[in-house]
């Protein structure tokens, strides 16, 4: 569990140090919004417990149990990670920390048990300047389905020890993941990845990408970055790859991170704000080239730290853009992680485009042509029950009515709902107008902007008698819907898990209660079955031959390390035509 005694500091990358005026200036300021966010709430400003998580242990505990981050040295002050797992193989990750300039060689182990008493694999890795001094070793020779322990050596220097695990291969009886995305650094503590450290119960974890923000100080959700110490580094917008290598040491400096990525293996992919917000192939909403140069350049430097900072195997040596892949968890399960974003997507279309049919041209690309023929021709060589698609931005049909999505108020929604509500003898015309209006997207950013695409895929799991489940990120909310194509048949179903710590509706619509916020959107939306709009959290998801379950589990505050969790709602699906349907669990 975490340190009762106060509030833990990360290890931190050597920094100037602030001038004395400044460090006052702050801590002025720091003491001024703590006392303000606390004052009467009855919730200590350095309190650290924790709380959550979950039972029936799948698999036994190893390095970082109990949420607690393995001790870090100087050397190795980001600790270690895996990912990437395979049945034969993983992907382990660490980072050097050096006081000077130059080339280095590491050892790595691996062992079937903590105290390194059976090592099964080892070797020997450099390291340098131009990969920032991390480490990136495929570990081959594994057994399937089997839980190993891992270190580096960087002389007599010891890392700390990480725990992973290799897929399964043949008949599986269960698999849970834990689902994360959105971890924005001054938005809040990661006490999602705390919780998650501390489960026994999770085989893998799934990023599905916002790993990094790339704003200045005073961008997205970092208003009380001061009161918490979590002021983003460097401190301007992000665009050289030094920029984001710096940015990625921010965030995996971050306790809770280091134990997730030292307990667990995770699954990443990147999504716009590890590049630039809202991007495309072409650009993105903030990149502005007469002033930040080319986009090319910059999408080449945020994906090469990604690369770097991230336990990732690329499916391309000779295309080192390239991640989207897939995994097979036995005849149970196949999850394909989707690049929605980076390399295939056309640009997004406003609402007046798309309501004179600018997103309805056949053509119109959201994977890209040769990542749309590589997901049919997976899916349709897959025997797994069940077909995974780790997609960053939500699939299902989130439309709602015309009037909303042009002003999305209390009036415009009040009347909408109070159209809704009254029985059809009363309706006034107005009323009646308003519920036959339009239905639009609420996000053109999402699937729901390039509906073309989207078909092509439902079509492709159709076909191919598949059981679809979209596990998506992006939104900072959590949703559950039934995925039905044009002509209103269920394909599948969505699971989207809240955000670490970016902020959800409650920024963006402060005004309308998120109880009100969480009940209508299901009215709105005739596909969605839950939203929660308002919590930070994560999702679990359960699969066996007969269920898909999904677990949303809620983090009760992101502004101190004292939180609780707690399971807000569980859903689940059927295999087969008929069971695709988001049902309670």
């Amino acid at each position: 569990m975490p340190d009762a005694t106060g509030p833990r500091a990360p290890a931190k990358e050597p920094a100037s140090t602030p001038t004395s005026g400044e460090a006052s200036r702050r801590g002025f300021i720091r003491n001024a919004i703590l006392y303000a966010m606390f004052a009467g709430s009855g919730v200590s400003m350095y309190g650290c417990g924790g709380g959550g998580g979950g039972g029936g242990g799948f698999v036994p505990g190893g390095a970082g149990a109990g949420g607690t981050p393995p001790e870090t040295t100087p050397t190795f002050a980001h600790g270690v990670g895996s990912g990437d797992p395979l049945s034969d193989r993983v992907i382990l990750w660490t980072r050097v920390t050096v006081a000077s300039p130059g080339a280095l060689n590491l050892s790595w182990e691996v062992a079937s048990d903590a105290s390194f008493g059976a090592i099964v694999a080892r070797g020997t890795v450099g390291t340098g300047p131009e990969q920032d001094y991390t480490v990136n070793v495929d570990a081959t020779g594994l057994q399937a389905a089997s839980v190993y322990f891992y270190r580096f050596m960087l002389g007599a220097e010891l890392s700390p020890v990480g725990r992973t695990r290799t897929l399964p291969v043949g008949g599986v009886a269960r698999l849970r993941l834990g689902v994360v995305s959105c971890s924005n650094f001054p938005s809040g503590y990661f006490n999602v990845c705390a919780d998650l450290a501390k489960r026994t119960d999770i085989d893998v974890v799934l990023h599905l990408g916002d790993y990094i923000y790339e704003y200045g100080p005073l961008g997205y959700a970092s208003q009380l970055a001061i009161a918490i110490d979590r002021e983003s580094a460097p401190s301007h917008e992000i665009l050289s790859l030094e920029d984001y290598r710096q940015r990625h040491r921010q965030n995996r400096s971050d306790p809770d991170l280091i134990a997730l990525h030292a307990k667990l293996p995770v699954i990443a992919v990147w999504d716009d704000h590890d590049v630039a917000d809202n991007a495309w192939s072409g650009g993105a909403k903030t990149h502005d080239p007469a002033s930040e140069g080319s986009f090319a350049a910059r999408r080449a430097a945020a994906t090469q730290a990604f690369r770097e900072w991230l336990p990732v195997r690329m499916p391309d040596p000779a295309d080192l853009q390239k991640i989207y892949r897939s995994f097979d968890f036995g005849t149970l399960a196949s999850l394909h992680m989707l690049d929605t974003r980076l390399f295939g997507r056309d640009e997004q279309v406003s609402l007046d485009t798309y309501l004179a049919g600018g997103a309805s041209a056949p053509t119109r690309q959201l994977l890209g042509a040769d990542q749309a023929a590589w997901l049919s021709t997976r899916m349709a060589a897959s025997a797994a029950t069940w077909q995974l698609l780790g997609s960053q931005v939500l699939m299902a049909r989130m439309e709602i009515p015309l009037s909303v999505a042009s002003a999305f108020n209390a009036q415009t929604l009040g009347d909408f709902l109070l159209a809704q509500s009254t029985p059809e003898p009363l309706r006034s015309d107005e009323q009646r107008a308003l519920l036959a209006q339009r239905r639009v997207p609420y996000n053109l950013d999402a699937w729901d902007g390039y509906p073309a695409a989207r078909e092509s895929v439902l079509a492709a799991a159709r076909s191919a008698g598949k059981n679809l489940v979209s596990l998506a990120g992006d939104t900072h909310n959590a949703w559950a819907s039934n995925l039905t194509d044009a002509s209103g048949q269920r394909v599948g179903v969505e699971f989207a898990t809240a955000s670490i710590s970016s902020p959800g509706f409650e920024r963006v619509l402060p005004i309308i209660s998120s109880t009100v916020l969480s009940d209508a959107f299901p009215k709105m939306v005739n596909d969605l079955r839950y939203a929660e709009t308002s919590k930070r959290g994560y999702l679990v998801v359960t699969l066996t031959p007969a269920d898909a379950r999904a677990d949303f589990v809620e983090i009760s505050t992101v502004l101190s390390h004292d939180y609780s969790a707690r399971v807000a709602m569980s859903l689940h699906a059927l295999p087969g035509a008929g069971g695709l349907d988001v049902l309670p669990a």
